[in-house]
């Protein structure tokens, strides 16, 4: 017996389930303690319509894909959804088609509201800054009625592990789990005093700040990169014509969509070639990685990492790990797939060309969607350098040129190899490397103060406020 996990439950407990829920998973023991901090502190525990705050979710609407990337107004997906939420990549479409009678059920929010993921990677959570369009796979709490503290505070909350167990206990039990409208509306929310919550915010506002910062720096090593290459004001061309013979086109390149050949993506790549540059299979050796299938997949393990799991700026937690079986059967295969320091990952499918720099070898593996990239020489090119120009809309519009004209987005290896990559003078790929560098020191700071903000919350409710504040005072940067 030793290892099992057993709780024990009367039975009119079961019966204030209001979901009806009589499986162990339910009643595990870290969602029992978590009832008994919250019965413990019950004058703190409010519910949404304690506090008056509307929780909701768009209706059903027509399918918006046909007008992805046609406008302006930001349109937020479940991918979107993150604790800083990058409004620079989320899908845009046409002010007149939110505005339009068609479709009336597609809900706007505003600054300050909040979102909650409700499929695909349930209970993400993700604090909006600017008026935002939400596809009906989120949740959102109209925070309208809160003050900026409030709301903050609330955002807070609902990222802290016990808010997190909470949401995923009441999940459904399905193949692919969701929350609903209700069970979110029947959460606990914690409401200590105005002063604690000054206290958390104050630390979270500070996170914010240095993320910011962090993306200003990185946008200065983004700049010196195009000011070197000329292209600094390049507004690629937005004629749609661009007459080619039959040797100027399929006989060359094997297509014949009119997209590949649009004159923007040769005005690009004829200006890096202008400059000194190279093929990425010249400067990287590229290396394949595999899909286990779901199967292997599990709850807890070898993490796996897919392309939904990082951007440029970073990786997040995956969602999906490996089973402890397929990583003993595999095992020698596992430790030369484990990514090591300095390998660049780079996406082949799904979101292309999205490249992101190790800083410390890996104890995971990714799916077969991502390419590990290796720098063959770094007295030529530097690795920091080379992760920024493959970001780059330089080489993000081969990508687009490349994977065009398929429903889901695929970059062939053989096309990847012969993208054009500028080199530049190294002394200032060493300046980009430094800011970028400086950059991600940046948010690293950030990060750690938005998690001591969380851990402040958790301690309030698990011991005192005193207790918290103390925490936040010992950790501050």
């Amino acid at each position: 017996m030793e290892g099992l996990e057993i709780s024990e439950v009367f039975f009119h407990e079961l019966l204030k389930v209001e979901t009806f829920r009589f499986d162990s998973e339910y009643f595990q023991k870290k969602y029992l303690y978590i009832d008994q901090l919250i019965s413990g502190k019950a004058n703190q525990f409010k519910e949404f319509n304690d506090l008056e705050l509307s929780v909701d979710a768009s209706a059903f609407y027509p399918s918006l894909e046909p007008y992805y990337g046609s406008g302006n107004f930001p349109f937020l997906r479940v991918k979107d959804v993150d604790t800083n939420i990058d409004y620079e990549n989320c899908i845009r479409i046409p002010l007149e088609i939110v505005n339009s009678s068609s479709f009336k059920t597609l809900r706007i929010i505003s600054k300050g509201d909040i979102v909650i993921t409700k499929g695909g990677s349930i209970a993400r959570v993700g604090l909006i800054e600017e008026k935002t369009a939400v596809t009906r796979d989120l949740i959102f709490i109209d925070s309208s009625r809160l003050s900026e503290i409030d709301y903050k505070f609330l955002f807070l909350y609902l990222l802290s592990s016990i808010c997190y167990d909470q949401l995923i206990r009441s999940s459904s039990m399905t193949a692919q789990p969701h929350l609903t409208i209700t069970l979110v509306r029947n959460l606990k929310l914690f409401e200590p005093s105005y002063s604690f919550k000054e206290q958390t915010v104050q630390a979270y506002n500070l996170s914010k700040g240095l993320l910011v910062k962090s993306r200003e720096v990185y946008q200065s090593a983004e700049k010196i990169l195009l000011d070197e290459l000329g292209l600094k004001n390049f507004q690629p061309s937005q004629e749609p014509v661009n007459v080619k013979s039959f040797s100027e086109s399929f006989d060359s390149s094997g297509r014949l969509d009119a997209e590949y050949y649009q004159i923007k993506y040769e005005q690009v790549v004829e200006r890096i070639k202008s400059t000194n540059h190279d093929r990425l299979t010249d400067i990287v050796k590229i290396k394949k990685s595999i899909e286990p299938g779901s199967a292997h997949y599990s709850e807890e393990g070898l993490p796996f990492v897919r392309v939904s799991d990082y951007d440029k700026f970073g990786l997040s937690t995956p969602d999906k790990y490996l089973t402890d079986e397929f990583c003993k059967e595999n095992a020698e295969l596992i430790k030369k797939l484990k990514p090591k320091k300095e390998t660049i990952l780079f996406s082949k499918d799904g979101s292309v060309g999205t490249a992101y720099m190790l800083r410390k070898d890996a104890d995971f593996i990714t799916s077969s969607a991502i390419l590990h990239l290796t720098v063959k020489d770094k007295t030529k090119i530097i690795p920091e350098y080379l992760t920024l120009a493959l970001n780059s809309k330089l080489v993000q519009m081969q990508a687009e040129r490349d994977a065009g004209g398929s429903i889901i987005l695929h970059w062939r290896v053989s096309e990847i190899e012969n993208v054009v990559v500028p080199v530049i003078d190294f002394d200032k790929q060493r300046e980009i490397a430094d800011l970028v560098e400086e950059s991600f020191k940046l948010k690293k700071q950030s990060e750690y103060l938005l998690e001591v903000a969380k851990t402040a919350v958790e301690m309030a409710i698990e011991q005192d406020e005193e207790t918290a504040i103390l925490y936040i005072n010992q950790n501050s940067i």
